[in-house]
């Protein structure tokens, strides 16, 4: 248990929460949309639920196995379970086992499509971790893992691809992708002395800054297309203009010349980002206002 305790807490376990707005929305909008006002069934929650928890941890442990040895020589990240000799890579490797094997009965649970897309799912959830390695796009990689919760939601749903749910998809992709770019920021110095690829490396952090400000931009634009597509009322677009200026508050804490407040805008506000379109879209879905009477 003690093990299982400090990879818990290596994972950032408790932030599953905030991973989880994701697919709900998916799931949400899916069902009111293809099922004429309808709601996920409990079971169908229950299970996204798991496959939410099984492939964020699953992740998680990918990413800290993979990187140990790059975290050891990051004075950032040295302290963490691997590098300091808490967990072992063979017990990590059990955890991300047993994280796949619940990933998997949740989503063969929920309908044959989910299950057959698992091992896609598995292979984003593998490889963005190595993707530094090689090329600076590797924040779009994370952010299009990360993308895939709202789609698994929406097909765990409906059992197929939808343009709203692609849109919906791509917002989160991108938006991710954008605030990686802000967080890798404090690793600037590191990953080029070591050879790492990363929009901060490649542009540098002024640059890099305005690039995910643009990207964010695009975010609320797509949350807003998913809107119009699928006939969202007044409460959803504000959720999206709640969201929005979350947006550029972030990107406020986090000027160029000072990035000591970039944790609180990674971890804080994006969990409040990602809660507001969840509780807005459920407002919506529950109480509807017409934009235009």
């Amino acid at each position: 248990m003690s093990k299982l305790k400090v990879f818990l807490e290596m994972i950032k376990f408790e932030h599953t929460i905030f991973a989880l707005p994701y697919a709900y929305l998916g799931a949400f909008l899916a069902a009111r949309f293809f099922r004429a006002g309808g709601w996920p069934s409990w079971g169908e929650l229950i299970w996204i639920t798991l496959a939410m928890v099984g492939a964020r941890t699953a992740a998680m442990g990918f990413n800290r196995l993979i990187d140990w040895r790059i975290d050891a020589k990051n004075p950032r990240t040295s302290s963490r379970a691997i590098p300091k000799g808490l967990l072992a890579p063979r017990e990590v490797i059990i955890y991300i086992v047993a994280a796949l094997l619940l990933m998997g009965y949740a989503a063969y649970r929920l309908n044959p499509l989910c299950f057959k897309l698992m091992p896609v799912a598995v292979v984003f959830l593998t490889v963005y971790s190595y993707t530094k390695r090689f090329t600076w796009l590797c924040h779009l990689v994370l952010g299009i893992t990360d993308g895939l919760a709202p789609m698994g939601g929406w097909i765990a749903i409906t059992g197929s691809f939808n343009l709203p749910g692609v849109l919906l998809s791509l917002a989160v992709a991108i938006w991710i992708a954008g605030f990686d770019i802000i967080y890798a920021c404090q690793d600037w110095e590191f990953d080029k002395s070591t050879g790492l690829k990363s929009i901060p490396v490649r542009f540098g952090i002024p640059r890099s800054l305005t690039i995910s400000s643009v990207v964010h931009v695009l975010t609320a634009l797509l949350w807003a297309m998913t809107g119009v597509l699928l006939g969202r009322g007044l409460l959803y677009f504000l959720g999206v203009a709640v969201a929005s200026v979350l947006l550029y508050r972030q990107h406020q804490l986090v000027p160029p010349e000072d990035l000591s407040r970039l944790n609180f805008a990674f971890f804080n506000i994006n969990s409040y980002i990602s809660l507001v379109m969840f509780l807005f879209t459920v407002g919506d879905l529950l109480w509807k206002v017409p934009i235009f009477y």
